[in-house]
């Protein structure tokens, strides 16, 4: 199996799960760094700093990706990947030229690369499916039904402490960037159909984040909760820690903290964020045909 480090799984579970991560880099402070490298907690101590120079990202080599499926063809391995959302990365579709190159010269080798639609936590879990599926001996076509399976079952949300990064990094407009300055407006932002968006829009951070929840909890009760996991871009905070208690208490668990993919926080900008799956299909994630998600070699 295959995926990108937006995912943000721990290299222990990665290993333990037969998992290889094909990592992105952050540019900043004139270099470049993998994502896998970084001292997360170190980067975002000072990334509200950034605001006037954020860095940028890139997606993984084409060499990378050819030389991990060059290696399962010879192998004699099928490979499924999971990635994340085309909406918000090239990583996908590179993903893609880098199996039909393989694939060209190597006839027998077999590969499902699904979109995720989405990223951290929220890829993770459908990702996580599938090596569930797979270990229970499952069949390629089985592992991937997992995956999709997972990510319809799953969502992730976010609530920016400031709509500067979003509109630094072109994901939302000029007009509602200045807009949501000007009112203290604060969205609630989730992902549809791969591409991020506000489900809900408040006057302070505070409401924000209790919207958040609410929705978190309408969709224990209403689909049944299998993960989940809280994120955060930029230092942690006391907000940070209120919003993990608050969550637990939903939940029912312990849930654990993750920081978000420095890929996806230089483009948010500092926040808080939870990712879930729910045992059943949660509603408005997507309204097109799942097959439009997979790529089969």
């Amino acid at each position: 199996m295959i995926t990108d480090s937006t995912t943000g799984i721990p290299p222990a579970v990665a290993e333990e799960r037969g998992i290889t991560v094909a990592p992105l880099y952050v540019r900043y402070d004139g270099g470049e760094q993998l994502e896998t490298a970084m001292d997360i907690d170190g980067f975002y101590d000072t990334l509200d700093e950034r605001i006037n120079n954020i860095p940028s990202s890139s997606q993984p080599s084409q060499h990378l990706l050819e030389g991990f499926f060059e290696e399962a063809a010879a192998a004699g391995d099928d490979v499924l990947g999971v990635f994340i959302s085309g909406g918000l990365s090239g990583t996908f579709e590179g993903a893609v030229r880098a199996a039909r190159t393989v694939k060209s010269h190597n006839i027998g080798f077999r590969c499902v690369l699904i979109d995720s639609l989405s990223t951290c936590a929220d890829e993770a879990f459908p990702l996580l499916d599938g090596a569930d599926a797979r270990d229970e001996g499952s069949s390629l076509e089985e592992c991937a039904a997992a995956v999709v399976n997972g990510i319809l079952c799953s969502r992730i949300l976010f609530v920016p402490e400031s709509l500067a990064f979003l509109k630094a990094g072109g994901r939302i407009g000029r007009v509602a960037a200045l807009m949501g300055s000007a009112i203290k407006i604060t969205p609630v932002i989730s992902v549809f159909n791969g591409i991020p968006q506000a489900i809900a829009k408040v006057r302070t951070m505070k409401r924000a984040v209790n919207e958040m929840l609410k929705c978190f909890q309408e969709d224990v009760e209403r689909y049944g909760l299998k993960r989940v996991v809280v994120h955060y871009i930029g230092k942690k905070t006391q907000m940070l820690e209120s919003f993990h208690a608050e969550v637990e208490r939903i939940a029912g668990c312990s849930v654990e903290v993750r920081p978000a993919s420095p890929v996806i926080g230089v483009h948010v900008g500092p926040a808080v964020g939870l990712a879930y799956e729910c045992v059943r299909y949660v509603q408005g994630k997507l309204d097109l045909p799942t097959d439009e998600l997979i790529f089969t070699a």
